[in-house]
């Protein structure tokens, strides 16, 4: 895999941070990006902090460059920063032997991953600021009655 012709050019609102060749597959990296995606950078660290997965120590010390150059590069704030994206690549196979019965040998393959994290300034709505918010909309019950309806309400309805 090569590197793309114009690789995405980061809004005056993102920072972003890069690893690259860490020893690790690409498909357990995943789990550990996967985690942290769409978070608050805070509650990502401490995710993080709090993972079992061996990775997520690397991780965690790379988001915590990717918040700290929104900070210092960008003058962004630190209390309003998501991950937007945690992509994950693939590197290079490193490849070894095994010796295995009979004379013979088997390949062993060792896979090293890279790893992108781009923090974005936004506007944090905790969970209790959602509901207040669609309290303040269409009630329940009137969700689900035909538009100028009395009476119970019916299941599957479209308004």
């Amino acid at each position: 895999m090569s590197k793309p012709n114009h690789p995405r050019m980061l809004a005056e609102t993102e920072a972003e941070a890069v690893l690259r060749n860490i020893r690790v597959s690409p498909r357990k990296l995943n789990i550990v990006a996967t985690s942290i995606r769409n978070l608050p950078a805070g509650r990502a660290i401490a995710e993080l902090t709090f993972s079992k997965k061996r990775i997520a120590q690397d991780v965690k010390k790379l988001l915590q460059s990717a918040v700290a150059n929104a900070e210092n590069n960008h003058q962004l704030d630190v209390d309003r920063l998501v991950v937007t994206t945690a992509e994950v690549g693939r590197g290079i196979v490193m490849r070894r032997f095994q010796a295995r019965g009979r004379g013979k040998a088997a390949r062993v393959e060792k896979w090293f991953s890279h790893l992108r994290i781009v923090v974005a300034e936004r506007d944090i709505i905790t969970k209790a600021e959602k509901r207040a918010s669609s309290a303040r909309g269409v009630s329940a019950a009137g969700r689900n009655r035909p538009v100028g309806a009395e009476g119970p309400v019916i299941e599957g309805a479209q308004a």
